[in-house]
């Protein structure tokens, strides 16, 4: 309606368009999906660039997606009251195996990472907790498969005000957090920080465990990092580092 009455266009035309999608109908709202890219994973890209730059592009999707779906599992399970005293998820391995699955099917079809959203918070606000509600929202996906042209309409900015939900959600959790401790208040300012600046989840908890780890040590507390956290944050200096390891080996982004 805003786009008939005002023909903002798109952003790319004129300022205040619409950023990626002009919300315009032409034709049938019906389509076939196409699903020609199936099984298309790497368009021959992987045998261009060589194995161990392979390698770096898959290690970075991977860190990525797996730091992701932990943060966002961690917020949404408290958010939902799943989780136990410690703040853990009691089911995490089996999430995590069907985030995995997601992924990997995901990039099987050629489709982006089905992967799980924050904005899933919106559905626990309303009450979500057995599943129910993700089985609605995947079967209304497969629905929307042949209803291409009609979903187009809805611009990008549409997610914004359900993002502003979400954010106030998921923030409410700081609450009990022990910020008197500065080695305990330092790293989750900044993962709070850097979330939202780098667009990444990834970034933000990378950042938080390698500050986390730093103060502990410099503090005296260096007994209290677990090996494994530190074998974390040194996978998340790599992971920083990509883009200097990537030009060393020629890597063409």
């Amino acid at each position: 309606i805003i786009e008939a009455i005002w023909h903002l266009g798109s952003a790319t035309e004129k300022p205040g368009g619409w950023s990626l999608s002009v919300p315009t109908l032409s034709g049938s709202p019906f389509a076939v999906p196409n699903l020609s890219l199936i099984g298309q994973v790497d368009f021959g890209s992987f045998g261009r660039i060589g194995a161990l730059a392979a390698l770096m592009l898959v290690f970075t999707l991977l860190f990525t997606n797996f730091f992701d779906a932990m943060g966002t599992m961690t917020g949404l399970s408290r958010q939902a009251g799943l989780a136990d005293e410690h703040g853990n998820f009691p089911r995490l391995q089996s999430a995590l195996v069907i985030e995995g699955a997601g992924a990997v099917v995901g990039g099987t079809v050629s489709a982006s990472s089905n992967t799980v959203f924050v904005e899933s918070g919106t559905g626990i606000g309303e009450g979500a907790r057995t599943g129910l509600a993700s089985l609605v929202t995947g079967g209304l996906f497969l629905a929307a498969m042949f209803l291409t042209p009609l979903t187009e309409i809805v611009p990008t900015e549409v997610a914004a005000a359900a993002l502003v939900i979400v954010g106030t959600l998921m923030v409410s959790v700081l609450r009990e957090i022990d910020f008197s401790d500065f080695s305990v208040a330092l790293p989750v300012v900044l993962t709070v920080a850097v979330m939202p600046l780098s667009y990444s989840i990834a970034n933000g908890i990378g950042v938080g465990f390698i500050a986390w780890a730093i103060l502990r040590a410099a503090s005296g507390r260096i007994k209290e990092i677990s090996p494994l956290l530190w074998i974390v944050a040194a996978g998340f200096l790599l992971f920083f580092a990509r883009g200097w390891i990537d030009s060393l080996i020629g890597v063409v982004r």
